[in-house]
């Protein structure tokens, strides 16, 4: 299989964050541990999703918030924070000040929806106003006008002995042009791209014109990039296995066949298409990118690490990748 012409130029990872209920700050620790060791081993960015009412990352701003003072050089983002359940000002403040402290490395993922089981939980997350909360992509035009200095307030000046800002405090320069948002439809590439910003696009996409993931997926970053946007970062689940134990192998190839059937048709009224897992060697894995439509359109990408692996396995796979697939894919280490 001919290599790409352009190297791989940012490696990055995504990872899930989960957590023992009656354990949860050894989850958490293990997670920033995770972070660490990427930048430990140059990569250029670490990504954490969210899991709102289970057992995972539930505040990816405070996970970064830590991880931020416990890193120097390495890009933190989140991918993705379902604004359904966010007040834009809110987190634009705590965005913001997140961005502050590290250094100006945040890179802020959203979507827009409603909440997933909204009926089950509209009543706790906005009992007076569920009926009439907009989570249309006019939550996340807010966001980006907050951050990007846009006046919130009506007032402005000295109170007393306080002094008081009509904007975002702290305000973060440059994190409004490092806003992504998590796009799986043709529609939402094009508004993204429409609004100046970047796209992650994951293992999750809509079926449109066609069921074949690697099509369907391009179809989406054409799409952004004709409507102006700028970065792409894709998020395939790789599984690299080349300095793996036989138990870890089993363990992975487990995983992977439990995931795989999903695969064989579009699932739901919103007929989402699921990537298939990649699994091998990092010279095996290296040579299944390339053939894919989406990947040659990429020039960084952010792994997702899987879901219910242990630490050991993490370290392993993220070794691995660093030291043996990103070489594969013309990568070179920050």
């Amino acid at each position: 299989m001919p290599r790409k012409s352009v190297p791989l130029r940012k490696l990055g990872f995504l990872t899930i964050g989960l957590f023992d209920e009656n354990d949860p700050g050894a989850g958490h620790r293990s997670t920033l541990d995770v972070i660490a060791l990427g930048e430990d081993l140059g990569f250029d960015s670490a990504w954490v999703r969210h899991r709102h009412l289970q057992f995972g990352i539930s505040s990816p701003v405070a996970v970064l918030a830590a991880a931020s003072q416990r890193t120097s050089r390495i890009a933190l983002g989140t991918a993705v924070i379902p604004l359904g359940w966010e007040n834009p000002l809110r987190l634009a403040e705590d965005l913001a000040t997140v961005d502050v402290l590290s250094g100006g490395r945040l890179n802020p993922g959203v979507s827009v929806g409603p909440p997933i089981h909204w009926d089950d939980v509209k009543g706790a997350l906005y009992p007076e106003t569920a009926d009439v909360e907009n989570f249309s992509y006019d939550r996340v035009q807010r966001l980006l006008d907050f951050i990007g200095g846009e006046k919130v307030a009506s007032f402005s000046g000295v109170e007393g002995i306080e002094v008081w800002s009509d904007r975002v405090q702290p305000h973060a320069a440059g994190l409004r042009e490092r806003m992504w948002y998590g796009g799986g439809s043709v529609r939402s590439a094009t508004w993204a791209g429409q609004h100046g910003m970047n796209l992650l696009t994951s293992n999750v996409i809509q079926a449109e014109q066609t069921e074949d993931f690697a099509e369907s997926q391009l179809a989406n970053i054409q799409a952004f990039r004709e409507a102006g946007g700028g970065r792409v970062s894709q998020g395939l689940v790789v599984i690299p296995t080349d300095s793996a134990t036989p138990e870890q192998r089993a363990k992975y190839q487990a995983y992977v066949d439990h995931r795989t059937p999903r695969i064989a048709a579009p699932i739901g009224p919103r007929r989402m298409m699921f990537a298939r897992d990649i699994i091998g060697t990092s010279a095996e894995i290296a040579e299944q990118l390339y053939a894919h439509l989406g990947f040659q359109e990429v020039d960084e990408v952010a792994f997702a690490l899987p879901f219910s692996f242990e630490h050991a396995d993490y370290v392993q796979i993220l070794t691995d990748i660093a030291t043996k697939l990103g070489p594969e894919l013309g990568w070179r280490p920050a």
